[in-house]
């Protein structure tokens, strides 16, 4: 079962950033002490409508009119990062329950590199310890749910060119959110700044 499938029950709401029209879904956990899971995070569409109708469809949540504080927190936090006031989303609780554990891996791993810095798909692999998975993992970031929570758009082609970028927008998309945190992937030639993969090394389980 894919995590779309898991998340019948999921609620989500649009909200305006410099970026455009983003959409967030959440999912409430079993126990009501904890915050809020985030699964779904939409960047813009083309138009308000296609925003909401993909959202929608993703999700096959409901639409929220008020969504918990700890959603709306985050939701503040997206703005400002996107403003420029660069923000960290490590701690921010996500649903990955149809993920599988290759791909939790990879998304373990993409959250760690800070704003401002970049890997390549090959140094990412690397560090899962798995140097021929470079495809693989640009696969497994394709699915990603949640760009920006999960920042995908961090991870670029050998040699520092962009790569690809699934979400809304693509490279462009991408180029905006990188520049925003001060990388620019303009001239492609030429090197960005790269995350040190010094004690990035994820381990295998057995």
């Amino acid at each position: 079962m894919r995590w779309g499938d898991a998340m019948k029950r999921a609620a989500y709401c649009l909200f305006e950033t410099p970026l455009g029209l983003c959409g967030i879904a959440w999912r409430e956990g079993e126990n009501p002490s904890a915050p809020p899971a985030v699964a779904f995070f939409q960047l813009p569409e083309a138009t308000a409508e296609t925003t909401e109708a993909r959202i929608a469809r993703k999700t096959r949540g409901y639409k929220s009119s008020a969504p918990p504080p700890q959603i709306l927190e985050i939701i503040e936090r997206v703005r400002n990062h996107l403003r420029g006031q660069l923000q960290d989303f490590g701690d921010v609780a996500i649903d990955l329950d149809g993920a599988g554990q290759f791909e939790r891996q990879v998304y373990e791993a993409a959250r760690r590199i800070p704003a401002g810095q970049t890997m390549t798909y090959g140094e990412l692999a690397k560090a899962l310890g798995l140097p021929g998975a470079a495809r693989a993992v640009g696969r497994a970031l394709g699915r990603n749910p949640v760009p920006l929570i999960i920042p995908c758009h961090r991870l670029l082609a050998a040699g520092g060119k962009p790569g690809g970028f699934s979400a809304p927008g693509g490279r462009a998309t991408k180029a905006r959110m990188l520049a925003t945190e001060g990388v620019s992937i303009v001239a492609a030639t030429k090197p960005v700044p790269a995350a040190s993969a010094a004690g990035f090394r994820i381990l295998m389980p057995n």
